[in-house]
């Protein structure tokens, strides 16, 4: 069996490409990370999500990774396009605490919801606040031909690079309406490279620089960090769909400027020592039709509010999976309810298929050659096959998933390469191979332990097996009136859930 070839759409070309890598045998991606000024949204971790995903599908078609993902911890503005108040300035004095004390709580909070997603670690976290002499270097360099000073900062000028916005296909009015306008822009997209702290104005985080007192344009962040790390041109850039509008055009220009490769150069877009990254790839949005996909919004969907109200994260997972990335994704509750159960169902199988592996087989991060050495039968050898070209068709984990759940169910093969070929794909998809049982998780309003419920179930099956039918319905009277639900004769064996 040979492998399918890897093609990814490129945003910047919008067509699939070929994936050939800028350094043989490697794959080096940057992907936008959070401004940690609050706690991220489910929508927020879709891009997350979607970012493993391409990390795993690297490793999985043999590449060695390396993957960087930023922290945003100043200079983020409360409008995406460049304009309003720093959102980790504005939090902290909400709260009345450091920024920096802000920036670690909601840290935090945010590697504790990649760790419930069973979302691998990158290689490398990189954090704003530790570049900054990095992005002042970077602005001295690109600021004589592409940039001009004014009295509330250093600002980019667009019109020095070639094909400003295609990444966007244009600048279009609308997204002109998102731009900050200031008195004595040269043009309208012209966005800030140095924002110099008003006078008068003292903010937490600032510092020196040619263009006065202040902090940097978080455009300049992305582009400082990924090359420095990366190298110019890495391999893949990624971010949420709202990023191609005006971020990420922002951080292309600056990455022509930083190479040399302005508007007076004959080089093209298309060039990949033009853009800074050879592919940008974008997620779609999570869809949310109450209006709570906001933060501004108060109990706005942040995974923790999932799991009170009893749904395992990974149900979440799923929920991403079962959509392509590039597709908008619904969210509503009976979905999760759906994933979940879909959820249980795999592990159920999956686990009884894992049985004939060893202990220590399987690990976070399958590799096709290794799973194409030990997965030979004629029945399963075609499935991975399927399986890896759905993979190599730019990470469609719909298909995949409906191929792991045919060869989970598959009968009277060798039992050892199953076992092996289902924990590989599971490993792809970044399912853990957990027992169903650990995806129970009572909501925050329950009125009674996972341990009380099973004491109450086993009574409950003693009574039944003593023919004491009269003390087994008063058990599941009594379950049923604190919200668990027994679940007789379902096949998979679960003996109860808690309702969300």
């Amino acid at each position: 069996m040979t492998s399918t070839a890897l093609t990814l759409f490129n945003s910047l070309t919008r067509k699939a490409e070929v994936f050939a890598p800028v350094h043989e045998g490697e794959a080096r991606v940057y992907s936008c990370g959070p401004t940690v000024y609050n706690y991220p949204h489910i929508g927020n971790m879709r891009a997350y999500v979607f970012a493993d995903m391409l990390g795993r599908v690297l490793t999985w078609k043999g590449y060695r990774l390396t993957h960087v993902i930023n922290i945003t911890d100043v200079g983020h503005l409360t409008d995406d396009a460049d304009q309003g108040e720093d959102k980790m300035e504005k939090m902290a004095a909400a709260r009345s605490q450091s920024i920096w004390d802000i920036a670690e709580h909601y840290t935090q909070a945010y590697w504790q919801d990649v760790a419930a997603l069973n979302i691998r670690q990158p290689a490398r976290w990189t954090v704003a606040t530790d570049y900054i002499d990095s992005m002042i270097a970077f602005a001295k360099r690109i600021a004589p031909k592409h940039c001009y000073e004014l009295d509330s900062g250093l600002y980019f000028d667009v019109s020095t690079v070639a094909d400003y916005g295609r990444l966007a296909r244009a600048v279009t009015d609308e997204g002109e309406g998102r731009i900050e306008a200031v008195e004595g822009k040269r043009n309208a997209a012209d966005f800030a490279i140095w924002r110099k702290t008003p006078a008068g104005e003292t903010r937490q985080m600032e510092w020196d620089s040619p263009w006065g007192r202040g902090a940097p344009g978080w455009h300049l962040e992305c582009s400082v960090m990924s090359g420095e790390v990366l190298g110019f041109p890495f391999d893949i850039h990624t971010g949420g769909i709202d990023h191609r509008e005006i971020h990420h055009p922002n951080e292309i220009a600056q990455n022509q400027a930083f190479c040399g490769c302005g508007g007076e150069s004959a080089m093209s877009l298309a060039d990949p020592a033009n853009s800074g990254a050879r592919i940008w790839m974008h997620n779609n949005f999570l869809v949310e039709r109450s209006g709570k996909m906001s933060k501004s919004s108060g109990e706005f969907l942040r995974l923790q509010l999932l799991v009170d109200k009893g749904y395992h994260p990974l149900a979440y997972r799923m929920l991403c999976l079962q959509a392509h990335y590039r597709s908008e994704l619904e969210f509503s509750w009976d979905g999760l309810g759906a994933a979940l159960v879909r959820l249980k169902r795999l592990l159920a199988a999956a686990r009884n298929a894992i049985d004939a592996v060893e202990d220590g087989a399987v690990e976070d991060g399958a590799v096709l050659a290794d799973v194409q050495a030990a997965v030979t039968h004629p029945r399963l050898a075609p499935l991975l096959e399927k399986f890896d070209a759905a993979l190599s068709d730019d990470l469609n984990t719909p298909v995949a998933l409906t191929v792991l759940e045919e060869a989970v169910t598959l009968k009277k093969v060798d039992a050892a390469q199953k076992g092996a070929l289902v924990a590989a794909m599971m490993s792809a998809l970044g399912l853990p191979l957990a027992d169903r049982k650990a995806l129970r998780i009572a909501p925050k309003d329950a009125s009674i332990t996972g341990d009380e419920i099973e004491d109450i179930l086993a009574r409950r099956k003693a009574a039944r097996a003593d023919k004491d039918f009269a003390l087994s319905d008063a058990l599941r009277d009594e379950l049923a009136a604190k919200g668990v639900d027994v679940m007789d004769g379902d096949p998979l064996g679960w003996e109860w859930r808690l309702p969300g």
